[in-house]
């Protein structure tokens, strides 16, 4: 029997919506999404890829469309937790899923734009394709992370921090391989790489924790 969570029937909407992009992705480009799962603690999939990358990618604009959904979800089940429970409202709940979608395009533009100005294209192609690729992953790991909450368990602040928890190994892991990689152009220009930490990492967050701040102003 489903927990009642303010409207199970629309949170399986969007969560099949979202199974739906990795469903058609696996079918698509099976033995791509295989190497795609195993991302973490195997570089093969971005040392295969990284060179097969285009501006707009099938496989990629998949995950990508799970990654908006489930931040959206996730971002929603955490408002409700931490500030106050409401009567889905889906008219918001859109607005929050347009904004999530177009917050993370205008980054990946923005950061295009600055390797063409800098003349850097190739580094920054394959900065935002191995970042892309652990974001991804974070969407691929909260899918059931959503279903977990919204079927399964009561959400609580003690289970939302695990949660997050969790999703910050994951991206950590993915800032440290990124690094790792491209080790020595960025600590040869370590006072512009702090500069863009600030800009384009940690700023655009702060915007998504204003948009869910006030999701329900």
């Amino acid at each position: 029997m489903l927990r009642d969570v303010i409207s199970n029937d629309w949170f399986t909407f969007f969560i099949v919506l979202g199974l739906a992009c990795l469903t058609i992705s696996k079918y698509m480009f099976s033995h791509r999404f295989k190497d795609f799962v195993a991302v973490i603690g195997n570089s093969k999939y971005l040392k295969i890829y990284a060179r097969d990358q285009k501006f707009i990618d099938g496989f990629d604009a998949l995950l990508f469309g799970n990654l908006i959904i489930s931040v959206s979800v996730f971002a929603y089940v955490v408002y409700s937790t931490f500030v106050s429970a409401a009567e889905f409202n889906p008219n918001q709940f859109f607005k929050l899923l347009f904004g999530v979608g177009v917050l993370f395009l205008i980054k990946i533009l923005l950061e295009r734009l600055i390797g063409s100005i800098f003349e850097i294209d190739e580094l920054i192609d394959s900065y935002l394709f191995q970042k892309t690729t652990f974001k991804n992953y974070t969407g691929l790991i909260l899918l059931p992370i959503n279903c977990i909450l919204i079927y399964t368990l009561e959400p609580s602040k003690s289970i939302i921090f695990i949660m997050l928890a969790l999703l910050i190994v994951v991206n950590l892991v993915g800032f440290i391989s990124t690094f790792k990689t491209h080790q020595k152009q960025l600590l040869n220009n370590i006072f512009y790489f702090i500069l863009y930490l600030c800009a384009l990492e940690i700023g655009p967050y702060l915007i998504l924790y204003k948009l869910i701040k006030d999701f329900n102003a």
